[in-house]
């Protein structure tokens, strides 16, 4: 950068002058060219550098008493989060940092979806809970098996019917996570049954059935999980140094933006160039 600075600003006070040689002008585009593509290179990294400093950001979401906080505990190994048969006793974010597959998550509980109440306090924490989700890098959805494989019964139907919650499933890195497979009276088919509710939900994300009384699914579902961060942010950063705060990248993203804008001007008014430089 210093040096394309150099020729540029060379190249305006000594271009009339016979030391200055041709193409000096169109040399520095094409080096400040290779500079801005390097650098969106380096910022395409899918922030791989800070997810490995801060975490994996993982939400579950879902219904209340769908299992989302009896999950986070088991994930934690310990009791992180209060988990009660009443619905809406989780109102606010319960956090824990965690490992899985050698990489650090973050895991959040968060608020019971479901329509409007009367409590504001709840209705403020479904807010944070869908907030939350958004921001998140990978979503596990919790509907409780039983109300969703019921054939006669589906009150969990409401959650995929608010269309500000039903968008969460169309993000990526999202998971649906039917939750009590211990609860029904059979898991014998449980797979095949859970694909034709996903089905008939006009769901296309990933199913597993798990259970966190018995266990049943729960390789599985570690092993989906360890594999989607593996896939999307596991690549070798020894290539390059990985971006690993948030200041780091919003410089270089400022310094791209200098360094299009300089692309874009033209020779007539090499002097907007410089200044545009000056600020890369």
């Amino acid at each position: 950068m210093v040096q394309l600075r150099a020729q540029i600003e060379a190249y305006i006070d000594f271009s009339e002058d016979e030391n200055i040689e041709d193409g000096v002008y169109t040399q520095v585009c094409l080096e400040a060219k290779k500079l801005a593509d390097a650098i969106r290179a380096h910022l395409n990294d899918k922030r791989q550098g800070e997810i490995l400093r801060n975490g994996v950001a993982l939400s579950i979401v879902g219904p209340p008493n769908s299992g989302k906080s009896t999950l986070l505990n088991k994930l934690a190994q310990r009791q992180v989060a209060i988990v009660s048969p009443i619905a809406g006793t989780t109102r606010d974010i319960v956090e824990t940092t965690l490992d899985i597959g050698g990489y650090p998550l973050v895991v959040r509980d968060t608020a019971g979806l479901r329509k409007a109440s009367s409590d504001v306090i709840e209705m403020e924490g479904i807010r944070r809970a869908v907030e939350a989700a958004q921001e998140a890098d990978i979503r596990i959805c919790m509907v409780d098996a039983q109300q969703a494989l019921d054939c006669t019964t589906k009150p969990s139907d409401s959650f995929l019917q608010n269309a500000e919650w039903q968008a969460l499933l169309d993000l990526p890195h999202t998971f649906v996570v039917l939750s009590k497979i211990d609860t029904l009276k059979s898991s014998d088919g449980i797979q095949a049954a859970a694909q034709a509710w996903a089905q008939s939900q006009r769901i296309n994300n990933r199913i597993v059935p798990i259970s966190c009384a018995n266990m049943f699914g729960w390789e599985s579902l570690m092993q989906l999980l360890a594999d989607d961060i593996r896939t999307a942010w596991g690549t070798s950063v020894a290539q390059q140094m990985p971006l690993t705060k948030t200041r780091h990248r919003q410089h270089l993203q400022q310094c791209l933006e200098h360094l299009d804008s300089f692309e874009s001007i033209g020779e007539d008014m090499v002097v907007l160039g410089a200044e545009e430089l000056r600020g890369a």
